[in-house]
């Protein structure tokens, strides 16, 4: 887990938005974290006290680069949802994010660190849209039975494995697929088989 953040917020900051700008330009191959700490402007010794490793740094770079499309709040929450779908979609037909995501699965898969690292920043991700379905089901666009994590799995896992498995094309027409599927059977399970846990819960914690 995290051993540990700059004193200085934005110290941390600048370092996520260097390393996402070197993500861009040379990918994970050329990723270093002397040149990150160069470009910074900040010692390395910096840079450990809150990542321990290169493939944390990584990690929260690709978190910060997803996190640039931001998740629309309307208020037509089922028109966000396949907005938002859409969004990660079209991040993910990015030849350089693909491959990003790839090895950091990969690499989180062996190294039980890195993977609870990952699996924080995940959480982060999905606290905003669980937050957007709850409020939807309290607002009566989602059936009272909707269970957020399962939509969130439902709305996104299929793109995941396509991306890392099948290789198959992540077309609009495929998540507008998706979404009016994973939508029309928002209501199938009922919150009480997970407690609305995954997502739910972590909003919860979160508060």
């Amino acid at each position: 887990m995290v051993r540990g953040r700059p004193r200085d917020a934005t110290v941390a900051d600048r370092v996520v938005a260097v390393a996402a700008q070197l993500l861009r330009e040379g990918g994970y191959a050329g990723f270093t974290i002397d040149e990150v700490a160069v470009r910074a402007g900040v010692a390395k010794t910096t840079l450990y006290r809150r990542w321990p490793s290169r493939d944390h740094l990584v990690a929260e770079a690709v978190a910060a680069l997803m996190a640039e499309v931001s998740l629309p709040d309307t208020g037509d929450v089922r028109a966000d949802l396949r907005r938002a779908t859409l969004a990660v979609a079209a991040g993910l037909r990015e030849p350089r994010t693909r491959a990003l995501i790839a090895e950091l699965v990969a690499y989180g898969a062996r190294h039980d660190d890195l993977g609870a690292f990952l699996r924080e920043l995940w959480a982060r991700r999905r606290q905003a849209t669980g937050e957007l379905i709850e409020r939807g089901i309290a607002g009566g666009q989602l059936p009272a039975g909707t269970d957020p994590a399962l939509l969130i799995d439902a709305l996104t896992g299929p793109l995941y494995y396509r991306t890392l498995i099948t290789g198959e094309p992540i077309t609009d027409e495929y998540v507008a697929a998706l979404t009016d599927a994973a939508l029309a059977g928002a209501g199938s399970h009922r919150a009480g088989t997970r407690d609305a846990s995954g997502v739910a819960g972590e909003c919860r914690e979160a508060r």
